[in-house]
């Protein structure tokens, strides 16, 4: 197999190679190292990489032998190093594979290394200190969003067909419509946390991946999705698998679209544009679509303090667990400067203040569960811009708090946070491109448990308007 026909495949497709024996795992491996030799210089997605492994896999495994690459942040795997994006945990070494990373084995991916975070994962860019900006395939001069980025880039440029995300504002979502991929953010319980976390970020934060077909999640969530023991949280697995539900046909839905996100902003021409347009392929296949006016139940203010609460009083015990462990200060030698404002915002976060936050947060559940019982579908476009020009993002960072860095974080990506806190399963589909050849995603959202809906749905937008013809500027396969 050469590196161009390596490139052309999904997961699925190359697993099937594999069973076929058409090509070795050892092969695909080698491909996906000389990908990462060729793109990663000039994108940056990768932060290390490691030869490939002497473990067995089952030939029946979904994903048998397909090369594969995890986040810099809550996934474990045994013996390699997982840096938070910063340079306080530089050098720290997991001790044991995370439930999830034994999911990971379990489905036959074979992990080549691990892709770039922001720090802390506390950014919709991907640009950290520690590691360097990750560039976006389809313009070096801009972000591939975050806090996925490394992931996105290295998969939109043809290094994997898949790899490893997290999503607790938009880390999926936010990336994937950045670099023209598609990004499944299931439901609150589907996928474990653990052993070490029950949850991340009181429940906004979950995991799964990107890439560049629908059918490569949906099998992805059939391989990881349940708990281990003493999970708090389990969202019971439908009747059916999640892959077979990508080539059913929706149905009729109903789906409200929201143009203007909650914080006031409008989309920019080209993104309104696009959403139009979506709106019209969906009516074109038989959906009924209308504007409507989902609400938060509370002020956006309200919403992005109760957010700045959560995040920045869970990042409190992360950094100083990791300043303990490694002998390190927690200062501007060892944190960013945005970093450091969160984490010392975090620690005025009183009880009452963060039950509070927690209190928001189920307001806010409740009503988007009131309006989920009217709508099938939410469509919103995923971001109100294009991708950001690199550098923007932390422009005066050092003069914002922590409620100051989260509001520009959800400025960034206004449409995103919602369903984290209701725990709803979101998706961004690329199904549109910018007039100078830049990825567009819109955003779909449904009711808590419903990821069928949204599989079903992603399936046959792919099917109506296909993206995996498009070719970034930096292609592994050119």
């Amino acid at each position: 197999m050469q590196l161009h026909e390596y490139t052309q495949y999904d997961g699925l497709g190359l697993a099937r190679l594999v069973r076929d024996g058409e090509v070795r795992a050892d092969e695909l491996h080698k491909l996906a190292q000389h990908a990462l030799s060729i793109v990663n210089p000039r994108i940056n997605a990768v932060v290390e990489h490691w030869p490939a492994g002497n473990e067995s896999i089952a030939a029946n495994a979904p994903f048998a032998g397909v090369p594969f690459l995890i986040k810099d942040i809550a996934v474990t795997m045994a013996g390699k190093r997982v840096e938070y994006g910063s340079r306080l945990a530089a050098g720290h070494v997991a001790q044991a594979d995370s439930c999830l990373m034994t999911k990971f084995r379990q489905a036959g991916l074979v992990t080549l290394g691990r892709t770039s975070t922001p720090e802390m994962a506390f950014a919709t860019t991907t640009e950290p200190v520690l590691t360097g900006a990750t560039r976006n395939p389809w313009n070096l001069a801009l972000s591939a969003g975050g806090s996925s980025g490394g992931a996105a880039a290295a998969v939109a440029a043809g290094i994997v067909p898949l790899a490893h995300a997290t999503d607790a504002a938009g880390s999926i979502r936010v990336p994937a419509a950045s670099t023209g991929l598609f990004g499944l953010k299931p439901s609150r319980g589907r996928v474990s946390n653990g052993p070490d976390m029950d949850e991340i970020f009181s429940g906004l934060g979950v995991q799964l991946g990107l890439s560049r077909s629908v059918r490569d999640s949906a099998a992805l969530l059939d391989a990881v999705q349940g708990g281990a023991a003493g999970e708090p949280y389990v969202t019971a697995a439908p009747g059916h698998g999640w892959l077979s539900q990508v080539g059913v046909e929706p149905g009729k839905l109903r789906i409200g679209v929201l143009r203007d996100a909650w914080n006031g902003a409008r989309p920019m021409p080209q993104i309104s544009a696009a959403l139009d347009a979506t709106v019209r392929l969906l009516e074109g296949l038989g959906h009924q679509v209308e504007a409507a006016n989902p609400v938060l139940g509370v002020s956006w203010e309200a919403f992005v303090l109760a957010n700045a609460r959560i995040w920045c009083a869970n990042l409190v015990g992360w950094i100083d667990g990791l300043a303990q462990q490694h002998g390190r200060a927690v200062s501007f030698d060892t944190l960013e400067a945005a970093t450091l404002a969160c984490y010392r915002y975090g620690k005025t976060v009183s009880a009452v203040d963060f039950v509070a936050a927690l209190a928001v947060r189920n307001t806010v559940t409740r009503h988007s569960g009131a309006f989920f019982a009217q709508y099938d579908v939410l469509l919103t476009p995923t971001l109100p811009d294009l991708p950001w020009q690199l550098g923007r993002y932390a422009e005066n960072e050092d003069q914002l708090d922590g409620i100051g860095w989260t509001a520009r974080l959800f400025e960034h990506s206004p449409y995103t946070p919602l369903a984290n806190v209701a725990g709803l399963p979101a998706m961004s589909v690329p199904l549109a491109m910018s007039a100078d050849g830049v990825p567009i995603g819109m955003q779909f959202m449904a009711g808590y448990g419903a990821d069928g809906v949204l599989l079903r749905l992603a399936g046959q937008l792919e099917r109506a308007a296909p993206w995996s013809a498009r070719r970034p500027q930096v292609w592994a396969g050119s």
